[in-house]
């Protein structure tokens, strides 16, 4: 016999920690639909995001390197991907949900612009008397509003707990009164996201070539890191030496987070979801390790996201999306049908914005291209970085 919802939903039961989020105590949908014969609530909410158009577009998206100048470099997808893989084992070692934070950590990027932070930065500014935007907001109208599968609501009708999820930062008493924090999961997974952008960074900007080793060796982390990793294996080629450093950094701030996370847990006792939600955050980093990732992420901030290799190529990309929304606020006729309905209730400005988060790195070259021309197509400007290939 298949097993059925019931089934699935006493097996959770028994495995997940009393302060986890259940899909039996889950406030539901916005709009009331039946439930599915053999998947629980966070599964479909899962696989809703995953079979989204949204979702389909990351892998088009910029995370540092623009998609399609290198091979191997992260895009907004595989960074997800990753994500979701971290906050797994998190949840899973603490006796939290795990399908609730692999809905939450697939969908946290579905709002990114193109173009990566730049991308927000330059939106932020051209909205900045209409609302301003923010990537995670925008992932809440892309789940809310903007995805289109079904005949009597927009959005994706999913469950009040991923959408939870999505509001970061967490605006205490926004949603419910009295919740200061989000559900475990959800912390979970903005933990892992960290954890994996400090890590995948790292090894997109050594794979590069536009940060070095031998910077690194000034950061503490990495060196008590490498000197542990590398004891052993004092002829191991530099290569090979590289990537397991990095899956021993990966490894150790994934262990400090389910050891302390654990302490942190167990000091407080909560005994339900929502006493997790009245309690200051519970999913973090030991100080020690808190204090020596701020500093790598500093690191990461001032030498490799600003390096002039990536922020002169990023620049034309801005320029590009700042005419492209001059354009589509002056000729509102030029937006997509979907965007150009969405003018008429929320204004142009806002309807420009959304047509141009959803778009792909490339859609903005080609669109651009087709409506003002002027500057070099993509391919050009990735001949344009050979060091990068």
């Amino acid at each position: 016999m298949p097993r059925r919802r019931f089934d699935l939903e006493k097996s959770e039961a028994r495995h997940l920690a009393p302060y986890a989020q259940s899909c039996v105590t889950s406030r539901g949908r916005e709009h009331n639909e039946d439930q599915h014969p053999f998947r629980m609530e966070f599964q479909r909410d899962r696989d809703r995001i995953v079979h989204s158009r949204s979702f389909r577009r990351l892998e088009y998206k910029t995370q540092v390197f623009l998609n399609g100048t290198g091979d191997h470099y992260r895009t907004r997808m595989t960074h997800t991907i990753e994500v979701s893989c971290i906050a797994r084992t998190l949840t899973r070692a603490l006796g939290l949900n795990e399908d609730l934070a692999e809905a939450i950590a697939l969908a946290h990027d579905l709002g990114h612009p193109p173009f990566g932070h730049l991308g927000e930065e330059t939106l932020h500014k051209l909205m900045a008397k209409h609302g301003g935007f923010r990537h995670n907001v925008q992932s809440l109208r892309v789940v809310e509003e903007l995805e289109l599968k079904y005949p009597e609501f927009n959005g994706l009708n999913l469950t009040w707990e991923t959408r939870e999820g999505l509001h970061k930062p967490y605006v205490p008493n926004k949603l419910i009164e009295g919740f200061i924090q989000p559900s475990l999961e959800a912390q979970a997974v903005d933990l892992s996201d960290q954890i994996a952008y400090i890590c995948h960074d790292l090894d997109d900007g050594l794979d590069s070539g536009l940060i070095n080793e031998q910077e690194l060796g000034n950061l503490e982390l990495w060196r008590m890191t490498q000197e542990k990793a590398l004891a052993p294996y004092p002829h191991l080629d530099p290569e090979r030496g590289r990537y397991y450093v990095l899956r021993c950094l990966l490894g150790h701030l994934v262990d400090d987070a389910i050891n302390y996370s654990a302490k942190a847990i167990k000091e407080r006792a909560p005994q339900s979801s929502d006493e997790v939600r009245r309690l200051p955050a519970l999913i973090t980093f030991s100080p020690e390790t808190a204090k020596l990732a701020r500093e790598l992420l500093n690191f990461l901030f001032t030498r490799f996201y600003h390096h002039p290799t990536i922020t002169v190529v990023r620049r034309r990309s801005v320029d590009c999306l700042e005419q492209l929304f001059e354009l589509l606020v002056g000729h509102p006729h030029l937006l997509s049908p979907q965007f150009e309905m969405r003018m008429k209730k929320e204004g142009v400005h806002r309807a420009a914005c959304d047509n141009l988060a959803c778009l792909t790195d490339r859609q903005v070259y080609i669109q651009h291209q087709k409506f003002i021309g002027g500057l070099p197509t993509l391919d050009a400007m990735h001949l344009e970085q050979p060091a990068l290939l």
